[in-house]
């Protein structure tokens, strides 16, 4: 067939070739094509042949959007996808028509979706429905480390504050009255205790105790009560006691007077907060220790076993 016009059909297919064109944005094509449509429809085709036939192979199904709407599918259809943007899309729409698939996918995070930062995401599937709604919201809650916070003075409220959208189940306990806000921050479980150390054999496993109450009487108690329960039962991945190492001396004289040794003394650690923080106003203490817990959270022996238990909670589907 003799082309009409071949120079503007060159200049066409070279500004085709030189345009930003990504995906499936055919934007740029917009009055620039020209297109009959054919003498044949594809959709009526398929759907007249479809009830005899036993296996369906769609090859670049996109979302997956035909072929969803075909159903009932023979029970050997598959479907192939090479623009990674719209294969976790068909997976989920093809596995709401009923068709199985890989209960999960690896998404490398580079060029083909638009990233540079590296990396890999994996994708999971499931189907899920009404009757899943309460296992599915216990499998979605997230995993936190119990936090155990003793003071409700103003580094305590500052701390509460910083903690709460933190990987932490804050409990918060004092002895005295009227010391909370109302409301606490979300999430926060206030306490009352009185004698206030009585809460320590009540804490949840595996807490992380940070002991900063309105007295250095009451701080005493609440560091022998844990030091105890350490001896009893070793839960308490971390004690942090509010002071200078002035406190510190004075408090480890008077716990060895109680008995305690020195290996039970090193599992204080006072001060607190991470090192070279210097500011006394609440906020500032609050973020140097919400810092120094986020580091015990993620050193590599605390890790692996949050990750194990993270795995137990929230399974893999499939």
């Amino acid at each position: 067939m003799e082309m009409r016009n071949p120079e503007k059909y060159e200049r066409l297919v070279k500004a085709a070739l030189e345009a930003d064109f990504e995906g499936w944005d055919f934007s740029w094509l917009q009055d620039k094509l020209i297109e009959e449509a054919p003498p044949w429809d594809y959709s009526e085709i398929v759907r007249t042949t479809l009830p005899g036939v036993h296996a369906l192979l769609d090859l670049g199904t996109g979302g997956g959007e035909f072929l969803a709407g075909l159903g009932p599918l023979p029970e050997d259809t598959h479907a192939t996808e090479a623009y990674p943007p719209n294969q976790a899309i068909a997976q989920a729409r093809l596995r709401l028509s009923g068709l199985a698939g890989a209960p999960r996918q690896r998404c490398a995070l580079g060029p083909a979706l638009g990233q540079c930062c590296g990396g890999v995401m994996h994708l999971g599937f499931e189907l899920v429905g009404a009757q899943h709604a309460q296992s599915l919201q216990q499998r979605l809650a997230p995993a936190l480390y119990p936090v155990a916070l003793f003071g409700g003075g103003h580094v305590g409220h500052a701390l509460a504050r910083v903690l709460a959208p933190l990987p932490f189940a804050l409990t918060w306990i004092d002895s005295r009255d009227g010391v909370f806000p109302d409301p606490a921050p979300e999430g926060v479980r206030c306490e009352h205790s009185e004698p206030v150390q009585l809460a320590v054999p009540r804490l949840a496993p595996g807490s992380r105790v940070l002991i900063m109450s309105f007295s250095h009487a009451e701080d005493l108690d609440v560091v022998a009560a844990c030091l105890r329960r350490q001896r009893e039962q070793g839960d308490l991945p971390f004690i942090g006691l509010i002071g200078s190492k002035t406190k510190w001396a004075t408090f480890a004289n008077r716990l060895q007077g109680r008995g305690f040794m020195p290996h039970d003394l090193a599992q204080v650690t006072c001060p607190i907060g991470v090192p070279g923080i210097h500011g006394k106003a609440p906020e500032v203490i609050a973020v140097a220790v919400a810092a120094q817990l986020l580091q015990t959270l993620y050193a590599a022996p605390a890790l692996e076993k949050w990750q194990a238990s993270v795995t137990a909670m929230h399974p893999h589907p499939g």
